[in-house]
């Protein structure tokens, strides 16, 4: 079940909201020294529309109606926090602890709070798996609600992917969305191994897929209607994304996987996100 028409954020709101989690993610980083800031500003819109337009979701009220979010790029948590926030889901948490010892808010939702996440994803590529074990159940209860998986391309070069692929495709599961975010850098810089093409390799599974830019809230929102119309296939689509969208010297260090940011340098990153569209 999706929301109603009259619940959408409009594509401008989404837009402005996309950018305030930009937002949260600098906020929650600034002083830190470090952390996946990159990949909290690379996904901002991906997550802007699934939190503010696409799903019915609720962390607390998990019901046959609700959609659920399966995320499985642990690393990603700054993004993922900053974009509950914005949907206000976050009231009594202090974003600025992010990363703090003894935090709630940490740098990998491996270590998470249960209450706030689907999944407490540590070592990669075991979401989907779970989010078509879900979609399985979901069924077979009549369920109405969709399962969202939210995962890397990183992941894709993992076994287990491709095994959940295989048996999603199998079953027909049409209540299962994979959103896979493709910015093509990893720890060590460059995808180790190659991954293309993706859609069409999800296509050869059973699935329908599409690509997109995953860094504009129009496109998102367009694939999404094609999406909810596809009702007997699991759905991936390939978000092509940039990691540190909207702030220019994140996108341009090397070795941006795991940014370094100098406490001089947090000024110059807000100054470069406020100048972006």
């Amino acid at each position: 079940m999706v929301r109603d028409a009259a619940e959408r954020v409009s594509l401008d709101e989404l837009r402005k909201r996309a950018k305030q989690i930009r937002r949260n993610v600098v906020r929650m980083a600034s002083g830190k020294g470090e952390g996946y800031v990159g990949q909290g500003l690379d996904v901002a819109d991906i997550l802007a529309v699934l939190f503010l337009s696409e799903m019915r979701y609720d962390p607390v009220d998990r019901g046959p109606e609700t959609d659920r979010l399966i995320f499985s790029a642990g690393h990603y948590s700054i993004g993922l926090w900053a974009a509950l926030a914005e949907a206000g889901h976050l009231d009594g948490y202090d974003l600025e602890t992010y990363g703090a010892d003894g935090a709630t808010l940490i740098m990998s939702t491996h270590q998470g709070h249960p209450d706030l996440v689907e999944l407490t994803g540590g070592s990669l590529a075991h979401g989907l798996g779970v989010a078509a074990g879900l979609a399985v159940g979901y069924r077979l209860k009549g369920w109405p609600a969709r399962i969202f998986c939210f995962s890397t391309d990183g992941e894709a070069q993992e076994g287990s992917t491709w095994e959940a692929a295989m048996f999603a495709g199998h079953e027909r599961l049409g209540n299962l969305v994979n959103v896979v975010d493709v910015n093509r850098t990893q720890a060590d810089g460059d995808l180790v191994l190659e991954v293309e093409p993706l859609a069409d390799k999800y296509r050869s599974f059973g699935w329908w897929a599409a690509d997109v830019d995953g860094n504009d809230v129009g496109d998102l929102l367009s694939v999404f209607d094609e999406v909810r119309g596809v009702t007997d296939l699991p759905k991936a689509i390939v978000c092509r994304t940039t990691l540190g969208n909207g702030v220019p010297m994140i996108v341009n260090r090397e070795r941006n996987h795991f940014v370094r940011v100098g406490d001089d340098e947090w000024d110059e990153v807000a100054r470069q996100l406020e100048a972006s569209a």
